[in-house]
């Protein structure tokens, strides 16, 4: 399969709401738009690129607000999924097309649920990598064993401590969520490591990250946990995700009627990464239909 650096891939800023979104774009057609979580950027998706250019797709792949080579504005509010459901509005018209197919992995899939219910009239086809319905997840949050497996997102809410723990001793900690968070240990390359951690590095960037979950946790939350959508939805799901448990799953077509489930039993939460092929081959199948 051809990898994003063969296909041609290249680089503009696209105003959305109020700010300005680096985005990595390949290939002619029906406009597919791939949104990342955290602690990533839009290079996560280095090997879908390509096979979905390859495909006869155009493919968007934002830096988010706040990261990466994208505006990073100061404070929490603008960080609200308001404004970053906005920005993918934005994206969509920006490709000339009436609709787009979503792609969104952890707060990226986030975004994408959310977009699915503000803004259905934009939306063709939705596929969600390991990124609960906020509905499900508040339910489950509640009780072990989600409580447990969320409680980092509680130590995000801290003023100042997640940053300085997060970016101490060269970013220890950002590193190993790459060297210890996989099923498959051999996920990320040490250059890859080493150009997320730059890329965190940059002033105000690991603020604006954190500020997705300080932002949220309130009105955010409740505006991504009343999403009903009738579009066609896929949800690829890496089993052994230790922030995100298959209960997550349950009930999903209460949400989306027309959903379908892709479950990967031996990876985790970095789905599009640590099984290639296999989410390549089930997005490609769906987004063909």
């Amino acid at each position: 399969m051809t990898a994003a650096g063969d296909v041609g891939v290249r680089h503009e800023q696209v105003r959305a709401a109020g700010v300005n979104l680096h985005v990595a774009r390949a290939g002619e057609g029906p406009p597919v738009i791939l949104l990342h979580g955290f602690p990533e950027n839009w290079t996560t998706w280095r090997h879908q690129i390509g096979p979905l250019a390859d495909a006869g797709f155009s493919v968007l792949a934002p830096d988010l607000r706040g990261y990466n080579l994208s505006d990073r504005p100061a404070g929490r509010e603008p960080y609200h999924l308001r404004h970053l459901v906005d920005d993918i509005a934005a994206l969509v018209r920006h490709t000339g097309q009436p609709r787009a197919h979503i792609v969104g992995h952890d707060w990226g899939g986030v975004i994408a649920w959310t977009f699915a219910g503000e803004y259905p009239e934009l939306l063709d086809k939705l596929v969600i990598l390991n990124a609960p319905h906020m509905q499900r997840f508040l339910e489950k949050v509640r009780r072990p064993p989600q409580m447990l497996r969320s409680a980092y997102a509680g130590f995000f809410q801290l003023p100042l401590l997640p940053e300085r723990a997060l970016a101490a001793h060269d970013f220890m900690l950002l590193r190993r969520i790459f060297t210890h968070t996989p099923a498959r240990k051999d996920t990320y390359s040490a250059t890859h490591i080493d150009e997320y951690v730059a890329s965190m590095s940059r002033p105000g960037a690991l603020t604006a990250s954190l500020n997705y979950y300080r932002a949220n946790t309130g009105s955010g939350f409740a505006l991504a946990r009343k999403v009903r959508t009738r579009a066609e939805t896929l949800v690829i799901w890496g089993e052994r995700d230790p922030a995100l448990g298959t209960e997550l799953l349950e009930r999903l077509d209460e949400f989306a009627p027309r959903v379908r489930i892709h479950r990967i039993r031996d990876v985790a939460h970095w789905v599009q990464n640590e099984a290639v092929l296999e989410v390549n081959r089930a997005l490609l199948n769906f987004l063909a239909e």
